[in-house]
């Protein structure tokens, strides 16, 4: 397994489930008819750290190592490019 599926409602300060498959937590939010967004993500690594290795953001070449020392931006960084899907009362929207 190299990634897994997690779901945030929205507006949530913590998740409300983690997958090793988009189909076991597509079931899950349509059987609880939430509205979030699933998002996939890396294993044993950061975003930050993936996003860079990938080039999966938006950040100037000369400004990587400045944030690279933030540990508030680190901890909390994702990235559009990470494969994600948001739903509606359990319907991907």
């Amino acid at each position: 397994m190299e990634s897994v599926w997690i779901f945030n409602k929205n507006n949530a300060a913590f998740s409300g489930g983690v997958f090793s498959k988009l189909d076991l937590a597509e079931n899950w939010i349509k059987d609880n008819s939430l509205t979030g967004i699933l998002t996939k993500y890396p294993l044993d690594q950061g975003v930050f750290d993936w996003a860079v290795e990938n080039e999966m953001h938006n950040i100037k070449a000369e400004k990587i190592a400045e944030k690279s020392k933030q540990p508030n931006f680190i901890g909390g960084f994702t990235s559009a490019s990470q494969e994600h899907y948001h739903y509606e009362k359990g319907i991907r929207a």
